[in-house]
């Protein structure tokens, strides 16, 4: 009888059965670590992990990220490169605080403060350790091979150090700087967001109020071809009603052509001729035409005077963002809540009329929408200018609008005073280093992410919040001074203080507590606020190693990635947080391949949600077809960049298709291999199986306890490949 060379294989298998032995074969034999540890002294290849939020369940479109994250690390792997795979958790920001705020029943700003800032921070850090182990035995299932015993966690103070460390030299070269702009705000949250952020949240088909307004022309004036009088008006056209209270101007093309007409009730109104027939009711006359240059300085009767200004005010001025493509080709301007409209205002000195409060609503002194929350007022604002004979008509616009990317709220444009790095400074430096990294899609580089380096603003990075890494800037209180300093490290903070503070977490409000004499009398106290929450993540290469303070040889070797992988998303998230870090640190890339997925839709080809019920579970995937041909569909059913739809029963698919085919060739080859006593031979070796040497090394670590993620990284089991540059505060990969 043949011996049989292969133990027998059935022609029908149980995939997920299947899987589950391999994996405690693994973790039997620790063949990850080893696949590590086998590799030292080899070529490197270096992945940064972009690290998830763990306050949330992992969802299907994590299973597509990790799985394209695992890909190119093991091929390499398998090419002899040593590639050490460091998990991380992004642990701060305002996904985490909206969590804790709606355990607790709170509703914003001032109700956190009256709870106490340090309890509600102590939440927001339990908050983020609660799905870990899910995430853990997510990330294990699908065989993503991730070192997360040794993972970085953002909120750790080793971690915020190197932040503040970064910041400090963002400060010493003029790249950090507070300033009044402009900025998108959510009332809800009580801060403003970056550019970055912005573009996270805009939704398609919003629907605002469309609403044609007219504006009285004084008398006096002396400028023809437009005369005062009780019936002459200039129009102006907003679909945010609630700024109106807040006008201070109108802005004309100078060099577009507008119409004077007269209607049939008497009425005389100045707007843009290309729009008048779209805008006008039928029956009326052109008295004449003219440029927009020829209208400057036309005085008009404000709508509204809740405030005293000394300032001259309501008058026509020009301004090149007028367009002709919809409205009246003449723009309402205040100040207050636009970034032309700021502009323009410091152009011709118009006075900036805030008529709300950080919460979005109007102040009291706007009597008749007091505390009344601004898109509130839109239908009142509306009902009263019409009652004046001032709504010329109102309707409806459709457009995209932003919205906060964590709560959900329509943002303001609102004048605030907060911090911004400068990165306009280093524009040409940003797509000029662009120009190093390979992208895929190749497209990405210079489309998406091209177009937004070109177009870069400053990136605001302050946050009026709570629970992220405290800006480190501290200020003199003595009146009018404007001395101020930036701590780069814990040992600079202690001798400002002038005492150890070996034990301080530094997070609010105990950073808030540390202060020192300042040189013009005052006393030093730190600015309220922290940080946008994509610099802990984009700030990562170093931070994680809490480089310059130790670890320097690991990060020489880990400083610049040979490959990340994220969603299409992250090219205005993380890829540009990385990117924008790593050119005004080091002015070189963060990165050198980046691979760019599409997004995950139902098996319609719609966008999931919760809401449309079509979310799908990973667990239920794995559960009936396995976690190898969820990958398996993932890699195939479309190239990375592009969308792909997802549901169970297109994995199915996979499995009849190719796992299927894949297994009974294999049941096949075994079956008639067994029965011919076939032998392979490799030259003049032949290959026997059988009771060989497995080089087991015991069980595999567990996952890190939940308890841990407070402490210092552990130090790894001593390796039988040699041993570990590790000092004695922290692990320190060799």
């Amino acid at each position: 009888m043949p011996h049989k060379q292969f133990s027998d294989v059935k022609p029908s298998v149980n995939y997920p059965e299947m899987e589950q032995q391999l994996l405690q074969l693994w973790r039997d034999r620790d063949v990850f670590q080893r696949s590590m540890d086998e590799r030292w002294g080899g070529p490197e290849y270096v992945f940064h992990e972009g690290p998830p939020t763990a306050n949330g369940r992992p969802g299907i479109h994590h299973v597509l990220a990790r799985a394209f994250k695992d890909i190119f690390p093991r091929f390499r792997v398998m090419r002899g490169y040593y590639v050490q795979r460091r998990g991380g958790w992004d642990t701060h920001g305002l996904p985490v605080e909206i969590e804790v705020e709606k355990r607790l029943g709170l509703t914003g700003k001032k109700q956190i403060e009256a709870f106490g800032i340090a309890e509600f921070n102590a939440l927001c850090r339990q908050s983020t350790m609660e799905y870990i182990s899910e995430w853990e035995k997510l990330t294990e299932r699908m065989a993503y091979w991730v070192d997360m015993s040794t993972a970085y966690v953002t909120f750790r103070n080793d971690y915020i150090e190197s932040l503040w460390w970064i910041l400090k030299q963002f400060w010493e070269k003029g790249l950090l700087y507070q300033g009044y702009k402009i900025v998108p705000y959510c009332p809800r949250c009580g801060t403003p967001l970056s550019s970055h952020e912005l573009s996270l949240g805009y939704r398609e088909g919003t629907i605002d109020p469309s609403v044609f307004v007219k504006f009285r022309v004084k008398a006096g004036n002396g400028r023809a071809p437009v005369e005062a009088g009780d019936n002459e008006y200039l129009m102006a056209w907003t679909t945010t009603p609630w700024t109106l209270p807040g006008n201070v101007a109108l802005a004309v093309g100078a060099n577009l052509d507008y119409v004077r007409v007269r209607e049939s009730n008497g009425d005389v109104i100045t707007l843009a001729a290309d729009l008048a027939a779209r805008v006008l009711r039928p029956g009326y006359t052109v008295l004449n035409t003219m440029k927009g240059s020829d209208l400057t300085d036309i005085h008009y009767e404000p709508l509204y005077r809740f405030y005293p200004v000394d300032q001259d005010y309501g008058y026509v001025v020009t301004g090149d963002f007028v367009s002709t493509e919809d409205g009246s080709g003449i723009v309402h301007i205040a100040p207050a809540f636009g970034a032309d409209d700021m502009e323009v205002g410091k152009q011709y000195g118009l006075p900036v009329i805030m008529t709300i409060n950080a919460e979005g609503a109007f102040r009291p002194e706007v009597t008749p929408w007091a505390g009344v929350f601004v898109k509130d007022a839109d239908p009142g604002i509306q009902a009263e200018l019409a009652s004046r004979g001032l709504l010329y008509k109102a309707g409806t616009y459709e457009h995209t609008y932003p919205f906060c990317w964590r709560c959900e709220s329509p943002l303001l444009y609102y004048a605030r005073e907060t911090w911004y790095v400068r990165t306009s400074a280093h524009r040409d430096d940003l797509v000029g280093l662009n120009q190093q990294i390979n992208w895929y899609p190749e497209h990405i580089k210079d489309g998406r992410f091209g177009n937004w380096l070109e177009n870069n603003v400053d990136w605001a990075i302050g946050r009026e919040r709570y629970w992220a890494t405290p800006l480190p800037v501290w200020r003199s209180d003595a009146p009018g001074s404007t001395f101020m300093e930036c701590v780069g490290s814990v040992a600079e903070l202690e001798e400002k203080a002038g005492r150890k503070l070996e034990d301080l977490d530094l997070h609010r409000p105990y950073v808030d507590d540390i202060t020192w004499p300042a040189p013009d009398g005052g006393t030093m106290r730190r600015v309220k606020e922290v940080c946008d929450v994509w610099f802990d993540s984009g700030s990562m290469p170093v931070a994680q190693w809490h480089y310059p303070f130790e670890n320097h040889e690991v990060w020489e070797r880990q400083k610049q990635a040979d490959y990340i992988c994220e969603a299409v998303d992250q090219t205005r998230g993380w890829f540009y947080t990385l990117h924008a870090v790593s050119t005004l640190l080091f002015n070189r890339p963060a990165f050198l391949n980046v691979a760019c997925l599409g997004h995950i839709l139902a098996e319609d080809g719609s966008k999931m949600s919760k809401s449309k019920g079509n979310v799908v579970n990973p667990w239920d995937v794995f559960n009936v077809h396995g976690a190898d041909a969820t990958r398996w569909y993932m890699y195939t059913a479309s190239p990375p960049g592009n969308s792909r739809r997802f549901s169970v029963n297109l994995v199915g698919e996979t499995v009849r298709k190719f796992l299927n085919t894949l297994w009974n060739t294999y049941s096949f080859f075994v079956t008639y291999a067994n029965l011919s006593d076939w032998r392979l031979e490799i030259g003049d070796q032949r290959l026997e199986t059988g009771d060989r040497e497995t080089g087991d090394r015991g069980i595999a670590q567990s996952p890190i306890p939940i308890s841990n993620l407070q402490s210092p990284i552990p130090n790894p089991s001593p390796s039988s490949t040699g041993g570990c540059c590790r000092n004695s505060t922290s692990w320190c990969a060799r």
